[in-house]
């Protein structure tokens, strides 16, 4: 029965882990309100630089910020418009830091 219990538990924790997984969804949807200042410029609006900030505290791990740029290389793939600069600027202009680029060329594996 103690056995039984172990891996009950064991499975649920790995459950838990899988359930925390960062996935391409909830990134894009927290850097959607970005995209106009992505594509056109000017300045990031609160809504953008909240969901930067989320995504920051999505991604406490190396694993988490690999899985997150690899969503957001992706993305940006798909914005043929976007700014270079702004996508580079795009954290410092929100007062915050990551590791995490906004680029369609970014080797993913070599963020820490």
């Amino acid at each position: 029965m103690k056995g039984v219990a172990v891996v009950t538990l064991l499975m649920v924790l790995a459950l838990v882990k899988l359930g925390e997984a960062i996935n391409c969804g909830q990134v894009d949807a927290t850097l959607v309100p970005c995209v106009p200042y992505l594509t056109q410029g000017g300045d990031p609006t609160g809504p953008c630089c909240d969901g930067v900030k989320r995504l920051i505290a999505m991604t406490p791990t190396q694993q988490d910020r690999q899985d997150a740029c690899e969503c957001v290389k992706t993305a940006a793939a798909r914005y043929t418009n976007l700014k270079p600069d702004a996508a580079t600027n795009l954290p410092s202009r929100c007062g915050v830091t990551t590791n995490i680029p906004i680029s369609a060329t970014t080797n993913c594996k070599s963020i820490p």
